[in-house]
């Protein structure tokens, strides 16, 4: 019997030990911590939020593009010799056939009253052979000779008329001209560029596109295109397809072709297309801000309401006190557009994403909105 009591004795107490050991560690325990928490909390942080649009966008096909004059050369002489005159002057818009320069032809000029006189000669022998030849007192072949002469003579004449005139350079189109190269009393050779002329209105704008694009591109299709000097888009449409595909990059080029009225888009200009290829539909954006990139993919913090902590005061605080709980979601993200982002997968309309603040955020952080934290909106990096 003693045996039996100790035993029982023992096993009690071994009991009563190990299930105050459990109350301690399950109950007593966390008990402590959760007062300790609610009274010792660390301070909710700071935080800008936006809330997720529905937008209606339009699909775009990216390019990168140049603007192109639609008429554009540099203007050169086809012979050389001394300038002896300058008609315009840099920068100034000239006519079709404007005079532009003129190229010394005092060696042209004698050499025109020279063949002049041979022409002239020819033609008094050409009359007397055809008279001999009338009354019978010449042969047909010497008449024939003759008028072979004459017409060498007067091809001679043409000859030197149109050196001369290749010296006296004129506008062949209507534009701008640009920087003159060159001074009064230079010498100038064949080829050599005196200044470029530009037609400017209107004005081309050559992008690629890749070849699977090729099914939704039409001619007189809207294009949108962005210049750095301007913040305005400019709008014009697709005037041709090219006829081929580069074998080397896969893509096809595109040709558009804008109003350019006041002349603010110049030759040579980078270009950021986007060609208009449906019609518009609906789309969930947030800000680009607002989109967290990592290893293992793109998420957002989303803000939902906090927990009240037990022994947590439970009066209805200020609406600039509210406090917050944040989530953290994985994301599926679509086209950018400026400043946001459309999200395919993962948030709803809206809803309230975290803007700035998040590199100390963690899923289920306790977080407070400032109402006055905002960033300024990030540049668009050009895509040149």
């Amino acid at each position: 019997m003693k045996r039996l009591f100790l035993f029982v004795s023992v096993f009690v107490l071994l009991a009563a030990l190990v299930g105050g050991l459990g109350y301690l560690q399950f109950v007593a325990k966390p008990g402590m911590i959760k007062a300790y928490l609610a009274t010792h909390a660390p301070p909710p942080t700071t935080v800008a939020v936006s809330e997720v649009h529905r937008e209606t966008w339009s699909p775009l096909l990216p390019a990168i593009g140049s603007f192109r004059a639609y008429q554009g050369i540099d203007v050169a002489p086809q012979v050389g010799g001394i300038l002896t005159a300058i008609h315009v002057a840099s920068g100034q818009d000239v006519a079709k056939g404007a005079a532009l320069f003129d190229i010394d032809t005092s060696v042209e000029e004698a050499d025109l009253k020279n063949n002049l006189a041979v022409l002239h000669n020819a033609e008094l022998t050409l009359e007397r052979q055809r008279q001999l030849v009338g009354g019978g007192n010449t042969t047909k072949a010497s008449a024939d000779q003759a008028e072979a002469a004459r017409d060498t003579a007067a091809a001679n004449v043409e000859r030197v008329r149109a050196l001369i005139s290749q010296k006296h350079i004129v506008a062949p189109f209507a534009g701008r001209l640009g920087i003159r190269k060159i001074d009064l009393g230079q010498y100038v050779s064949p080829g050599m560029s005196l200044i470029t002329l530009q037609q400017l209105d209107p004005i081309f704008v050559d992008f690629p596109l890749p070849e699977q694009n090729l099914a939704v591109l039409r001619v007189g299709q809207r294009v949108e295109v962005k210049v750095a000097a301007y913040p305005k888009p400019f709008s014009g449409k697709i005037q041709t397809i090219d006829a081929r595909v580069g074998q080397d990059t896969r893509n096809v080029l595109i040709r558009a072709v804008f109003e350019n009225k006041d002349l603010r888009m110049l030759p040579g200009m980078y270009a950021d297309v986007a060609v208009v290829a449906g019609e518009p539909s609906a789309v969930v954006s947030v800000p680009r801000t607002a989109v967290n990139a990592s290893l293992y993919g793109d998420s957002v913090f989303v803000l939902e309401p906090a927990p009240v902590l037990p022994g947590s005061a439970q009066a209805e605080p200020a609406s600039a006190d509210i406090v917050y709980q944040v989530q953290r979601r994985f994301v599926r993200t679509g086209e950018t557009r400026e400043d946001r982002v459309a999200i395919l997968e993962g948030v709803q309309p809206s809803e309230k994403v975290v803007t700035e603040g998040q590199l100390k955020l963690q899923s289920g952080a306790r977080v407070r909105v400032d109402p006055e934290a905002r960033l300024a909106s990030p540049p668009i990096m050009s895509k040149e």
